[in-house]
Order: structure tokens, then C-alpha cells, then sequence
């Protein structure tokens, strides 16, 4: 049974059944490209304006949590929406096929990488995939920045964020937790500059006859996510199952004679998963640290293939540390067959990689939930959201810089190709997924027509 939302009597009732909402955490799986800023102007999109199975509200708040775990804030927020909806079963779906068809395209190409090296068909496919890649996050500042950034005060919390991380070099979780208290200490100096909007549902509905959200900002909790003496024992039940499907794992590798890399990247991957604040990016630093000039398990112009890889195809942008797992189970392989070794050690990388993102939600949305609509606490994730667009920024230009801006001179190709990818986002509204298709065509055919000449 879906949750129902009741409204006045200009919008009926409606609910969202699990098969639905089973069918559209599948498609996301395939569509979600772009990396993290990508994904939530996606699902923004997706759930907040075209089926209303969320409020604005009930989003940020969701996401501002998010945004303050280790892990992909993104996928993770899919698992709290899932979660709301249709409680434990809702948000393993939403989060397992957030993941699952990128698991299976990442790994057809990190085999074709290892196996066949550059070759040229997909390093044009690659060229053009990039330039629309920063478009959709260029895309994705301009619409979450239109909603978060309501105010002066905002705004340069959002400025601010993008200066510390881009120029001063602070490191992401440093940025959130300053915002955070920025956010909740001006809401004594400035209450007006980080008080939140109040919802305008029942506004939205008067003037566009459109359904208040299935999820709305004033509707009631659904019923599993309240709490309840018979869930007391229900932390203790997480835990519990999280360790055991950690464990088990490692125990079958030890046991089972598995090659010594294999069981490295477990325990490697599984450190990194809970210090992997400020997303893909953040991480990958310490990661490459660690893979290329610690365990040799790849080359340092491997881990930036590796990067331009998982940002081109659907899924987390975190994907890289696949890429990167079988590489080390391809090189390192024992006596498995080198095929065999790379794909033990991607699997085996991607499961400790997710896993802890089930556990941070279902321990902590419960609680989270039960402070919606806290002042204090919505004025302090106010201010990091306004930050995160800041980062967000930091990550368009991050992107341009290696794309368009090369060697000091511009890639033309590239620039063009961006700029023409944004005018079809922001004019031509259309999807994301054409827009990153269409770019890699546009690569594939460029590439096709300089080796004919």
C-alpha cells in the first residue's frame, strides 16, 4: 500500500503503489547520469515537479542529511525517498538499482579498458560524453541555486563555500559543519536571512489545480517512519544486520583461499566508505594516494581513465573505486584467471563501497524525520545547502578546467559542444539522458570523420 496524501477538495487523493514507484527507481538506475549535482536535479525534477511524490520542503531537508554523510549523497537520498514511501523494502529498491546498471556497464568497460587499452571508437565517445557531462552540472547550480539560494544571506554563504573549497582548498567537511553553524547562529542575528520559506502547497494547488504532494510539507509522517515502542530494538536490529553483511564477505575470503589483493580492497574500500565526505571528488584524492603510489594496484593515468569512465556512465560518480578494484584484481589476480580477478575485486569494492549508505539512512532518517519542521535545525541545513550549491560550482568549474581549458588554450570542440548541451537543457528542456547521448554521438562522429580523412 502506497502513502496517501489528502488535500482540499480541488485535488483528490492519490498514492504512489510500490510496483510505480519499483518501476521508476529501475529507470532511474539507467538514466542517472551526470554525477551527483546531475542526479538530484534529476530526481528533483522527477519527483518534486512532474509526480509529486515530494514536497520542496521534504526534498532539501532529506538531502541537507544526505549531504552531511559520508558516501554518495545522492544514491542516498534516492534510499531516503524510497524510504519514506514505502518504508525498509522501499528504500533497498530505490538504493540497490540506483547502483545495479552501472555495476554492469562499469564493469563491460573496465574489461574492454584492460583488454583492448585506447582504442579509438571509445575515446571519441569519451570526448563528447565530458563537455555534456558539465553542462548537466552547470544545469544542476543554476536549479538548485534558484531554489536554495533564497535570500542575500544565502547567497554569500553559497559564495563563501565556493572560495574555501576552490581558492583556500578547505576541505568539504570543514565547509558543511562551518555552514551548519553559520546557518544556525544567524538564525539569532538574521532570523529573516535563514528563516525557511513556508510551504505553499495549498497555494500551488489554488493556482494550478495541481495535487498537493504525496509527501507534503504539512501532511502526517507516514506511519513507519514514526516512532513506536515495538521499533525501540530497531538501531540494534541495523546494526546488527549491517555487521553480519560485512563479515560474512570477509569470512568467505579468508576461508576460501581468495588471492591477497582481493581481501585488501575490502578492508581498503571499506575504510574509505566511511570517510568519504564531500563525494566522488573528495575522495578520489586519497584514494589514488593509496591504489596507485601504496598498493600499485594501477597507473596514475589509469585512475583519471578510470574517472572518465564512471563520469559517463549512469550511477554514482563514486563508481570510480570499481574501476579502480578491477584494475587490482586484474593485476594482482593469484590464481584466478586475470577476467575472473578484476571482477571479483569490482564486485567486492562496489559492496563495501554502498553498504554503509543503507545503514547511515535507515539508522538516522527515523530521527531526522522527527525533527522536521525545527527551526533551529532548518536554519543550520539551510545554510549548508546554500553551501553545497557553492560546492557544486566548484565542481562545474573543476570539470571546465580539464575539459575546455587545456594547456592554457581552449578546446574549441569541447566548449562548443558544452554550451550547445546547456542550450538544450535550459531551452529545449530536454532530458538529461539525450543530452549526454546525444554528446557522446556527436564525440563518436568527430572521431569517425578525422580518421577517414
Amino acid at each position: 500500500m502506497g502513502v496517501i496524501a489528502r488535500n482540499s477538495d480541488a485535488a483528490k487523493p492519490h498514492t504512489v503503489p510500490f510496483r510505480t514507484a519499483f518501476r521508476y527507481w529501475v529507470k532511474l538506475g539507467f538514466i542517472n547520469f551526470g554525477g551527483p549535482a546531475g542526479q538530484i536535479a534529476l530526481m528533483h525534477t522527477d519527483l518534486v515537479e512532474r509526480k509529486r511524490w515530494i514536497s520542496e520542503e521534504r526534498f532539501l531537508h532529506a538531502l541537507n542529511y544526505c549531504m552531511l554523510l559520508p558516501g554518495p549523497e545522492a544514491q542516498q537520498l534516492a534510499i531516503y525517498i524510497g524510504w519514506l514511501l514505502h518504508g525498509l523494502w522501499g528504500g533497498i529498491v530505490a538504493g540497490a538499482f540506483f547502483i545495479i546498471p552501472s555495476i554492469f556497464v562499469l564493469l563491460a568497460l573496465s574489461w574492454t579498458y584492460a583488454a583492448c587499452g585506447q582504442m579509438g571508437f571509445v575515446v571519441g565517445i569519451l570526448d563528447g560524453f565530458k563537455p555534456a557531462v558539465i553542462a548537466v552540472v552547470a544545469y544542476a547550480v543554476y536549479r538548485i541555486g534558484q531554489r536554495a539560494l533564497k535570500n542575500s544571506g544565502l547567497f554569500a554563504v553559497s559564495a563563501a563555500a565556493f572560495i574555501s573549497i576552490y581558492l583556500l582548498k578547505i576541505p568539504f567537511p570543514l565547509i558543511v559543519l562551518g555552514a551548519g553553524l553559520f546557518g544556525l547562529a544567524a538564525s539569532y542575528v538574521w532570523p529573516s536571512k535563514f528563516a525557511v520559506a513556508e510551504a505553499r502547497d495549498s497555494k500551488k494547488i489554488g493556482a494550478h489545480n495541481a495535487p498537493v504532494p504525496v509527501l507534503s510539507d504539512h501532511g502526517p509522517t507516514p506511519e513507519h517512519a514514526r516512532p513506536s515502542s515495538r521499533r525501540g530494538a530497531w538501531p540494534a536490529r541495523i546494526v546488527a544486520v549491517g555487521l553480519a553483511l560485512w563479515i560474512a564477505p570477509l569470512l568467505a575470503l579468508v576461508l576460501g583461499g581468495a588471492p591477497d589483493v582481493v581481501t585488501r580492497e575490502y578492508l581498503f574500500f571499506s575504510k574509505a566508505a566511511l570517510v568519504t565526505f564531500g563525494g566522488a571528488y573528495a575522495v578520489l584524492a586519497y584514494v589514488a594516494q593509496e591504489a596507485v603510489a601504496g598498493y600499485h594496484w594501477l597507473q596514475p593515468g589509469q585512475m583519471i581513465d578510470g574517472l572518465a569512465l564512471a563520469e559517463t556512465t549512469p550511477g554514482p560518480l563514486i563508481m570510480v573505486v570499481q574501476f579502480v578494484g578491477f584494475m587490482g584484481g586484474w593485476k594482482f589476480h593469484g590464481s584466478l584467471s586475470a577476467e575472473w580477478g578484476g571482477i571479483l575485486g569490482a564486485l567486492l569494492t562496489t559492496y563495501v563501497t554502498f553498504l554503509p549508505s543503507f545503514l547511515f539512512i535507515f539508522l538516522g532518517a527515523p530521527h531526522i524525520e522527527q525533527l522536521r519542521g525545527n527551526v533551529k535545525l532548518n536554519a543550520a541545513l539551510s545554510g549548508i545547502t546554500a553551501a553545497v550549491v557553492g560546492v557544486i560550482l566548484n565542481l562545474a568549474v573543476f570539470l571546465g578546467t580539464k575539459v575546455i581549458f587545456v594547456q592554457g588554450g581552449i578546446h574549441w570542440f569541447s566548449a562548443i559542444l558544452a554550451a550547445l548541451s546547456l542550450l538544450a537543457l535550459t531551452r529545449g528542456r530536454l532530458e538529461i539522458v539525450w543530452v549526454v547521448l546525444a554528446g557522446g554521438t556527436i564525440g563518436l562522429a568527430r572521431t569517425l570523420i578525422r580518421s577517414s580523412i
